[in-house]
């Protein structure tokens, strides 16, 4: 068959599921191109190229058959896509993941693409991705800025180990890190720039999340006072880890709200992305440094 046929029986096996999408896709056709793209070792570029590749590869038996069993896996499993394929993009950059790590989906990607402007008046030295999971965040970064030395920080030693597949993957060792730490306590400031996409769901909410979610390590999801406890103890502590000048990049998703409502002694600015995506707060160093005063 061809690579249109192919894609179009994968699809039909994910609409006849219940599937929840949100790990890289929202549809099911967008799913098996995904897999079907990923297993075929296929572009997915627009460009004349490509599409002249598409067209003329066809899919072999064996092919179709490990294509049909990762599908079948997907609907029968409720297992994201990027942990059945190994592989997930973010900001238009591979990925290694797997089950130790969440998948990268944080609007931060934009922010990223666009080198952190209007929110940095040069490129910074230092980063630090605090709570960086895969590293996608940080590494992503630190191609955007081939001068910036990036230190990955992460409690979990299993994503610190797969945070150092994508740093060797991506040929980035002379300048980006791992670190264990819980949060600042085992890093080594100051920095030009600290982004973070921490753990911001509590409890109950997680325990509702789709089946998909729950395949998720919950250490990156978890967080007390309505998910709130430990982007307050980031918000808290970030200026004493930050160069003067330095900013603060924070993810919050649809906790931002109750930190608005809450918290309005801290003068963020709550930031719009043309790709979609919410609660993503900057904030200077000074401003914190005011907000804690």
């Amino acid at each position: 068959m061809n690579v249109q046929v192919c894609v179009e029986r994968s699809c039909t096996i994910f609409s006849d599921a219940e599937l929840y999408y949100g790990h890289g896709t929202d549809n099911a056709w967008d799913e098996a191109v995904y897999l079907v793209f990923t297993v075929l070792g296929l572009p997915f570029g627009d460009d004349a190229d490509s599409r002249q590749m598409i067209e003329q590869r066809q899919v072999s038996d064996e092919e179709w058959q490990r294509i049909k069993a990762l599908a079948c896996r997907r609907r029968d499993e409720r297992t994201p896509m990027a942990y059945l394929l190994g592989e997930a993009w973010f900001a238009g950059l591979p990925f290694h993941v797997d089950e130790r790590v969440l998948v990268p989906r944080s609007p931060i990607a934009e922010l990223i693409l666009q080198q952190y402007q209007p929110l940095l008046s040069e490129p910074p030295a230092r980063v630090l991705d605090l709570c960086t999971g895969s590293g996608c965040i940080g590494i992503a970064t630190a191609l955007a800025f081939p001068q910036a030395q990036v230190d990955l920080a992460d409690i979990s030693g299993d994503a610190l180990a797969v945070a150092l597949q994508n740093i060797i993957r991506h040929g980035l060792q002379d300048r980006v890190n791992t670190l264990c730490s819980d949060l600042f306590a085992g890093v080594q400031g100051p920095y030009d720039l600290i982004v973070s996409n921490p753990p911001y769901v509590s409890a109950e909410e997680v325990a509702d999340l789709p089946p998909e979610y729950q395949r998720e390590p919950s250490l990156g999801l978890l967080s007390d006072e309505d998910g709130l406890a430990i982007p307050l103890q980031i918000l808290r502590q970030a200026a004493r880890h930050l160069s003067p000048g330095g900013v603060l990049v924070l993810e919050l998703g649809y906790t931002w709200t109750l930190l608005d409502q809450r918290y309005p002694q801290f003068p963020v600015t709550w930031l719009d992305f043309d790709s979609g995506g919410e609660g993503v707060l900057a904030i200077t160093r000074d401003a914190l440094i005011r907000a804690d005063g």
